[in-house]
């Protein structure tokens, strides 16, 4: 945020030399500067006096206004004024380091991630989302160690959580990371897992993603044939939800394995007409991808001086980006262009690419990546007892030794128990047969001319009754737990005057449903209506009156139910 900077103090100095009156007048114009439409070059002076005028929710909405209208939000977010301001600043340094990571300014990304992680709960979605995007940074960045880190941490969320396509885009995080510090084997299996998971999401978008990384992944390994078939999927996918950057990528992958099967020709003509495409979206960065694979290409053909000048672009996009991973590529280029044309020239450029590719693969972040991949498919228990030293091995004796002991002491306290249970008990039962005599004698007297059915159908009305009285009081306790944000099973349970054992065993036999996904459908019949109900209230609104905290979590819920996203569905229902 260096530009675009005020001196206030230098303002505040002004001002002292005007009445009230024009006081008023140059404040107004000032803030009117400040907020005029929003481009990306003024965006950090957003934040600035977001943070300098003591953390505002109106000047927050202006920060998220200009996200909405650059397409970076899921929905448009907009906070009411009574918003905690660490749920505000969760929101907003999470979606400014979305906008940052869109505009490739890796650094600023990184930043902003990175202050809005500690404010997310753990486990949630929203953690989750952070988790991932600063996984993808890291990536950029070269620092593969951190990605891992960060990408293992995020699919451990979703794994809590149970959702197969949030869990899907960690795992290529993941297998993103694995492939850009050339463990390419270990990114096929995690790709693989990552597939499996995206159907069972059903999720396109997110499916033609790890289609393409599965493309990428297989010309790695040298699978070219299967590496096209892959990329030629994943570009339908795009074609099908008229997703023009993702189809540019699309062409890139399938260039690459068109190159792989040595189709020079075919793959020229993709990449050219891929580079075109991400110019005119603005992906630079991709640009810079596509020139360096153009550029191996060209080398193949012998056309050297158009692959020189094509690995020269892409290093100076690179530099500028500060992405070491692909700077090194451009300076492997360079060299084998170099090297028929001239020495000096090739030495200078090996010299550079040796240089990069030892601070990239260093030592420290292999063994790092080889420890994050273990955690995901090997048991480590007996590495740890073979680096168990003597001492310690010591000391998990004594505390088994004294585990023995207390286990034998509470296995007889309970078999005493048990043995005094079980006389209570046959007592009870002898009792009980007792009774049951009398009562059969009892019912010998009783006339035949009752129906035999009658007791069964009176229980059987009783049974519905008590069932319809009870998913009566179920949906006021529901109503009133929502609207004070605390709908935890236990919570449920004290309101309904039972214990959450009880409350389980009854809600299961009356509507076959566990508490949480009964609750759940309640909370998105409750948004649903509210939507309708209240046009002029925000998502954000709707999402606070609902229960939720974040606003992308709502959106995220909602679209999994109702098929849309609140907007859409409010839109679609007017």
């Amino acid at each position: 945020m260096e530009h675009g900077r005020f001196n206030h103090k230098h303002l505040g100095r002004f001002l002292e030399s005007f009445s009230i009156k024009w006081l008023m007048i140059v404040v107004a114009i000032y803030v009117g500067m400040d907020y005029a439409q929003a481009t990306p070059q003024n965006i950090d002076k957003l934040i600035e006096i977001y943070e300098t005028k003591g953390c505002r929710v109106d000047d927050a909405n202006k920060i998220f206004d200009f996200l909405n209208k650059e397409e970076i939000t899921d929905s448009k977010i907009v906070f009411a004024e009574n918003t905690p301001k660490d749920s505000l600043r969760q929101q907003l340094w999470y979606w400014v380091a979305e906008w940052y990571n869109d505009a490739q300014d890796y650094p600023t990304a990184k930043k902003y991630a990175l202050k809005a992680l500690p404010l997310f709960k753990y486990p949630n979605m929203g953690r989750s989302d952070c988790l991932n995007l600063l996984g993808i940074i890291h990536v950029r960045l070269g620092e593969f160690a951190p990605a891992a880190s960060y990408a293992k941490q995020c699919v451990d969320i979703d794994m809590k959580l149970g959702d197969p396509d949030r869990i899907s885009s960690g795992l290529n995080t993941l297998a993103g990371t694995y492939m850009a510090a050339n463990q390419v084997k270990e990114a096929e299996k995690f790709i693989i897992q990552g597939l499996e998971y995206a159907d069972k999401a059903n999720n396109t978008s997110r499916k033609a993603i790890l289609l393409g990384m599965a493309s990428e992944v297989y010309h790695k390994l040298g699978k070219n044939k299967k590496s096209l078939d892959y990329a030629r999927d994943a570009y339908e996918l795009d074609s099908i939800n008229g997703r023009k950057p993702k189809m540019a990528m699309r062409l890139s992958q399938m260039a690459s394995a068109l190159a792989g099967l040595q189709r020079y020709d075919e793959a020229e003509a993709a990449y050219l007409r891929a580079i075109a495409m991400l110019k005119e979206v603005g992906n630079i960065h991709s640009v810079g991808i596509d020139l360096n694979q153009l550029g191996f290409v060209y080398i193949e053909q012998n056309r050297t001086r158009e692959a020189i000048d094509c690995f020269k672009e892409a290093s100076g996009i690179f530099s500028k980006m500060g992405d070491l991973y692909n700077n090194v590529c451009s300076h492997k280029g360079l060299y084998e262009s170099y090297w028929s044309l001239s020495p000096d020239s090739a030495k200078i450029a090996l010299n550079h690419y040796n240089a990069l590719k030892d601070s990239l693969y260093h030592q420290a972040s292999a063994e790092a990546l080889a420890r994050y991949y273990a955690e995901f498919g090997r048991d480590m228990l007996q590495d740890e007892i073979r680096q168990t030293n003597k001492a310690r091995m010591r000391d998990i004796i004594i505390g088994i030794i004294i585990f023995i002991v207390i286990a034998s002491i509470a296995a007889f306290v309970i078999r005493a128990r048990y043995l005094r249970h079980r006389r209570r008990v046959l007592r009870y039962i002898k009792k009980v047969g007792e009774l049951e005599r009398k009562c059969d004698e009892a019912e010998k007297n009783i006339a035949d001319s009752r129906p035999d059915n009658s007791c069964e159908e009176k229980a059987s009305e009783m049974d519905e009754d008590e069932g319809r009285a009870f998913l009566a009081q179920l949906f006021e306790v529901v109503d009133t737990a929502l609207d004070n944000k605390d709908y935890g099973d236990a919570k449920i349970a004290s309101m309904m005057n039972m214990t959450e054992r009880t409350f389980r065993r009854r809600l299961k036999e009356v509507t076959d449903q566990s508490p949480k996904i009964f609750i759940s459908a309640i909370q998105m019949e409750r948004c649903a209506k509210l939507l309708l109900e209240n046009p002029t209230k925000s998502i954000g609104e709707i999402a606070y009156l609902c229960g939720f905290e974040e606003a992308s979590c709502f959106s995220h819920a909602f679209k999994r139910v109702y098929g849309c996203s609140p907007t859409a569905y409010r839109e679609q229902n007017k």
